[in-house]
């Protein structure tokens, strides 16, 4: 594996997958003499709000949240009724 002329370096799918590195996960890097261990960070995440930071806002819908959940509540009894 090389590191790019930006630094950078591709972490292989096997170890995301086996860590759970997804994209915008935080990662700490810590040396320990002449070797660098990557982890997954333990600080808190802000990934959560910056998903909804992004979301706010973006609905076009201009329903209560009773009004959504009674529209939900009859496609639901709909379905389980095999109709």
């Amino acid at each position: 594996m090389r590191i790019t002329s930006k630094g950078q370096v591709t972490i292989p799918l096997e170890i995301r997958e086996k860590i759970g590195l997804l994209p915008d996960t935080e990662i700490e890097f810590k040396l320990a003499g002449n070797k660098v261990w990557l982890q997954k960070s333990t600080s808190r995440s802000q990934r959560g709000r910056n998903l909804v930071a992004r979301l706010r806002g973006q609905a076009t819908v201009k329903m209560t949240t009773d009004e959504i959940m009674s529209l939900t509540r009859r496609k639901a009894s709909r379905g389980n009724s095999g109709r």
